[in-house]
């Protein structure tokens, strides 16, 4: 940084180089100073984010505990028929159906794989599934998907990180 904010014309002189010479290894430092800070900020960047993940999985973890200790007092949630009689068949798990009815943003209590098959699910099964109706259980869908997108940017975006990091160090 020093070698940076002195004046090339005297750096010059104290080295016995050429100004031209002096001012390319000052762009150099320059280089050099700018690719330790995106360093840095990409470090921190990955730290917050592997933070936030843990932070996520222990909330998960604590949810799926809560949610798996039976509770004598719970009423038992008829997901098998719809209101015609005819059996109605989801492949979410009754703990999934459980976290859906219960929480007021789900999509943000379920992993990716139950993300996605609550997507995948049939609308009508789906909202016969929970005793909702069809608008309700069609706008958890779109959240479901929305964050379901959403985790897969974090992902690609943490996949470029690391390239750009891989790359930067093989750098001379």
């Amino acid at each position: 940084k020093v070698l940076i904010d002195v004046p090339p014309s005297d750096l010059a002189e104290e080295l016995e180089q050429s100004q031209t010479q002096v001012q390319a290894l000052q762009d150099t430092l320059q280089q050099v100073l700018d690719r330790r800070e995106e360093e840095r900020q990409s470090r921190q960047l990955l730290e917050l984010y592997l933070q936030a993940l843990k932070k996520e999985e222990s909330i998960l973890s604590k949810a799926a505990e809560s949610e798996a200790e039976p509770r004598e007092e719970m009423d038992v949630v008829d997901t098998g028929t719809s209101s015609t009689g005819v059996l109605v068949k989801t492949a979410l798990s009754d703990q999934t159906l459980a976290v859906l009815k219960g929480k007021p943003a789900p999509e943000l209590c379920l992993d990716s794989q139950d993300l996605e098959l609550v997507v995948k699910e049939d609308t009508e099964a789906l909202a016969s599934a929970l005793s909702w109706d069809k608008q309700k259980a069609e706008a958890l869908q779109q959240a479901c998907d929305q964050e379901l997108s959403k985790r897969l940017q974090q992902v690609q975006t943490l996949h470029s990180l690391r390239s750009i990091s891989k790359g930067k160090k093989t750098l001379p």
